[in-house]
């Protein structure tokens, strides 16, 4: 399950692929506009990776109960 700013990330990696195909159909190829999105990307995926290590819920350990 992802977190929040790894949920923000990806819908932000989404947006910026579909402006970098809209600004490729229509105004040509950016080199530089591609790599910047691939960057964007990775960084989602290890964004993404680290979140999946970490467990969802952390259940207190049970306190020892004194004895008489």
């Amino acid at each position: 399950m992802m977190s929040g700013p790894t949920k923000t990330m990806a819908a932000v990696t989404a947006a910026a692929l579909v402006l970098t195909t809209a600004y490729t159909v229509a105004l040509g190829s950016s080199g530089w506009l591609w790599f910047g999105w691939v960057i964007l990307g990775v960084v989602t995926i290890g964004m993404a990776a680290a979140d999946s290590g970490e467990p969802t819920v952390r259940r207190p350990r049970p306190r020892p109960k004194p004895q008489p």
